[in-house]
């Protein structure tokens, strides 16, 4: 099994159009293909597309995430 990573662009009108050359000749092969979009945004020091927080912050403010605490307090030993 050979794994071939490449970077390709789609026409105008959305195919993709590959050529790989092969050293198997006269061949029947299986091929596995997982396209995934490469994202140019920039990102900020620690990875997160510029903006990332001030977009998302108080996002659940109408619907505020709620823990209901326990009918009982942890019972644990006292530190000697």
């Amino acid at each position: 099994m050979e794994t071939l990573t490449l970077k390709a662009r789609a026409g105008k009108d959305g195919v993709l159009r590959l050529e790989i050359p092969t050293n198997q000749a006269d061949q029947e092969l299986e091929i596995v293909l997982v396209m995934q979009r490469i994202i140019n945004e920039p990102v900020d020091a620690m990875g997160y597309p510029l903006g990332y927080f001030d977009e998302t912050y108080g996002s659940l403010a109408d619907d505020p995430i709620e823990r209901n605490q326990p009918s009982h307090p942890d019972v644990r030993d006292e530190i000697e």
